[in-house]
């Protein structure tokens, strides 16, 4: 992420994704970003000089109410664009503040059976 962009890092992982933020350790907290977690999910957000966001390498992150989620981010004016390539999988994929991809993947089994 660019540097002192932390706010905006807040805005989207914590309130809109809903994650938490942990404090990153005291050794590394002097170098910014800012780390989140969510279950067993940890994304660390460091901050880099000359940035570029991750266009092709993204995480994917499975929701447990993706329908929900998605309509949480459309109305907060993030474009979420449902990826219907994978047969019985429905996801989406999004970009954060700093046009860093993420895929999002429902985590309800049922809604992805192939019909």
């Amino acid at each position: 992420m660019p540097s002192g962009e932390e706010e905006a890092a807040r805005r989207f992982y914590r309130d809109l994704l809903g994650m938490r933020e942990v404090g990153k350790p005291r050794e590394l907290a002097p170098r910014g970003g800012c780390w989140f977690e969510s279950g067993a999910v940890a994304i660390h957000l460091g901050i880099e000089r000359d940035f570029r966001p991750a266009q092709k390498a993204h995480p994917a992150l499975n929701s447990a109410d993706y329908a929900g989620l998605v309509s949480k981010l459309r109305a907060a004016g993030i474009e979420a664009r449902e990826a219907r390539d994978i047969s019985g999988v429905r996801r989406c994929h999004i970009h954060d503040p700093f046009g860093n991809r993420i895929e999002l993947i429902d985590g309800n089994p049922r809604a992805n059976v192939s019909k």
